[in-house]
């Protein structure tokens, strides 16, 4: 009976013991699995972090030349956003044409080439140049025998021995073809050709003023009429911008008032933006309902500027106090603008924002309601952050 109780006894405090050993374990067993999940959260988040934060160091920061500073007020010009386009007065725009028309023979223009005044653009042939030039050395050599028998004459009736109307006719004879020899030269000098010498079939057509050719109509062989435009060529020295503005509108549009246009080829980062200011409105309404707004130029020596680009421009028409963000602050990722939040030293979080008018190196600026007007932005250098950003997305791939 000992013996029984004794065995009774142990196996109780065998099963109490591993009771106790699996209450241990289970909570060893929780810490491990929450510390897991944990670590695991922690790495998600920072995966999230790092899709909108960029994270610099100290020499990183000093390498990319961060500002930083927040949204300030400025005036900024209010008034009609309109299109348009770039365009030279009528005086600036010449067609060139062929005269007496012929085949071309030779051209080695291209659109665009800069030409200057008197510069041979095609060399023109035609048969009847000949003729032409033919007719003037033969009017020319009556005329030469008229003059000496004016001369004849004009001797005869002074010595009475020749009646004065001898006198008149030769005299009118000689002035006929004085003017029929001046009319076949300036003829000549029309077409292109030699007044005297030799005769070409040849003819030169020649720049009547430098520019560039904005248009080529023909080729090497092609027949050409009088009619015909060869070339068309553009000073673009004395460009305007001309406007569309709807009829609605044109009651607040006044000469002097100014223009800020920006072409669809301008970097979006750098917004560059130019200035006219408004010259002529026009007084007639097209079939659209739209007046044409002519505008200056204030800088017309700009090489990037070309007649026919297509401009977006604000006609001022007043100026109101906008919230602004210079234009170095404003980065454009994959289709939409951004601005980078200060949240701590070395760490900077891109933040959506709508744009506005943009003036003198600043945009105005609008930022998401989840976002405080207090909060500091980085003020110049934002696309070293993109860069860095987008460096940080290549590695992970």
């Amino acid at each position: 009976m000992n013996k029984i109780a004794s065995l009774v006894l142990l196996l109780g405090l065998t099963l109490a013991g591993c009771t106790t050993d699996k209450k241990e374990t289970e909570p060893a067993d929780t810490e491990a699995a929450e510390t897991k999940e944990a670590a695991e959260g922690g790495e998600t988040g920072e995966a999230e972090e790092a899709a909108d934060v960029v994270r610099l160091s100290p020499a990183e920061q000093q390498a990319a030349g961060l500002k930083t500073g927040r949204i300030s007020d400025r005036p900024m010009g209010a008034g009609l956003a309109v299109t348009g386009t770039l365009d030279v007065p009528p005086e600036s725009a010449v067609s060139i044409t062929a005269p007496l028309g012929g085949f071309v023979e030779n051209t080695e223009l291209l659109q665009g080439t800069r030409v200057r005044k008197g510069q041979v653009l095609a060399t023109i042939r035609n048969p009847e140049f000949v003729t032409l030039q033919q007719d003037y050395l033969e009017t020319r050599a009556r005329l030469d025998y008229a003059r000496t028998e004016l001369a004849r004459q004009k001797e005869l009736y002074e010595q009475e021995v020749a009646p004065q109307k001898n006198y008149q006719r030769a005299q009118a004879d000689f002035n006929a073809l004085q003017v029929q020899t001046s009319a076949q030269a300036t003829r000549l000098r029309l077409a292109g050709l030699p007044v005297g010498g030799r005769l070409v079939t040849t003819a030169s057509v020649r720049a009547p003023r430098a520019g560039f050719v904005r248009a080529v109509n023909v080729t090497v062989g092609q027949a050409v009429t009088a009619t015909d435009a060869l070339f068309e060529i553009v000073d673009p020295e004395h460009l305007h911008v001309e406007l569309t503005v709807f009829e609605r509108d044109v009651a607040r549009v006044q000469k002097g008032q100014l223009i800020r246009f920006t072409l669809a080829s301008d970097s979006t980062g750098s917004r560059r933006q130019r200035t006219a200011r408004v010259y002529l409105v026009g007084k007639a309404i097209g079939e659209d309902r739209t007046v044409r707004v002519h505008g200056h130029l204030d800088q017309e020596n700009d090489p990037t500027l070309l007649p026919g680009l297509y401009v977006r421009a604000t006609i001022e028409t007043g100026r109101t106090q906008a919230p602004t963000l210079p234009d170095a602050a404003l980065v454009r990722f994959e289709g939409k603008n951004y601005a980078y939040a200060v949240e701590a030293p070395g760490r900077y979080r891109m933040v959506p924002v709508t744009l506005g008018r943009s003036e003198d190196g600043f945009t105005e600026v609008t930022l998401p309601d989840s976002v405080p007007a207090s909060t500091s932005f980085v003020t110049d250098g934002a696309y070293s952050l993109l860069a860095k950003m987008k460096n940080a997305e290549e590695e992970e791939e």
